[in-house]
Parts: C-alpha cells; structure tokens; sequence
C-alpha cells in the first residue's frame, strides 16, 4: 500500500497535461518550425514540462503583453532546450542553453540579459546547428519569408 501510494505521489498530476495549445508555423532565418503557442499564464506555467521528446521542427513560443526581464526554470523539465529571448520587434537578443532538472526542487534561473517580449523553447543547441543568429526576426503562420505567387491570369 505504501509503495502505490508513492507512486501516485511522484507521478504528475492529470491536469498536468490537460493544457491544450494552438500550433503555428514560426519562420527565423530559413527555418520552418511548428510551434505550441504559449500565451496566457496557464500555458506558459505548463511549457514543456513532463515531455520526453521534441522534434527538432518543433518548438513552443512564449508570448507576453510586453516587453520585461523574463525569468525561465526547467523545473519538471526531461530534456534539454535551448531559450531565444525576442525583443518586441520579434528581433534575438539572446540565446541560452538550458539544463532539464526532473526531480530538482529550485532549479536554476535562465533570465533575459535584456527586456524581451517572446521567448522561443526549441532542442538544446538549435539555434548553434541552424545558424540562426543574435539579430534574427521571427515572423508566425504562413505569411512567411520567400516568394509570393504571381497574379493568375484569365484565361
């Protein structure tokens, strides 16, 4: 009896996972990714936590009403993500990688070195292996950088 009482205990809660997300395609520097949107308190608390994997085109982008010092831990974090930091202008003013802590109590801050307005949760050296750079701007859905297509003609 102890020991299913410690299981539950450990396990996560089931609300844990009851946080729905929109999906939107981010576009930075010729990358395409999907990302969970992250724009309210509840879905910014959820984040990633519990999460065993994440695909390297996929990602969570925070969205705050404006610009601050933001301030991210990976408490019940399972994997390793690196954090952009955009300003208001959706321009990367900082990039840091981040440690997962599962079972750690006070995990370690990861603050914006600037005031930044989105901040961009992808896998751990991303940005590195993408070439995506300090200075890049991001746009959302599929308004993206490239060619539009022409008028269409009659026939």
């Amino acid at each position: 009896m102890v020991w299913l009482i410690s299981y539950f205990l450990l396990q996560p809660s089931s609300n844990a996972f009851a946080v729905d997300f929109r999906k939107e395609q981010l576009h930075i520097s010729g990358q395409i990714l999907t990302v969970e949107i992250a724009d309210n308190q509840e879905r910014r608390e959820q984040g990633f936590m519990f999460r065993k994997s994440l695909k390297d085109t996929e990602g969570m982008l925070f969205i705050f009403d404006s610009e601050q010092t933001l301030n991210f831990w990976m408490k019940n974090t399972l994997i390793d993500l690196a954090i952009g930091y955009f300003d208001k202008n959706k321009k990367l003013i900082d990039i840091q990688e981040m440690k997962a802590a599962p079972m750690v109590v006070m995990p370690p801050p990861y603050p914006s070195k600037q005031p930044a307005m989105y901040a961009l949760e992808v896998p751990k050296l991303w940005f590195h292996r993408k070439s995506v750079k300090l200075g890049s701007t991001f746009s959302l859905g599929k308004e993206g950088p490239g060619p539009r297509p022409g008028p269409r003609s009659s026939p």
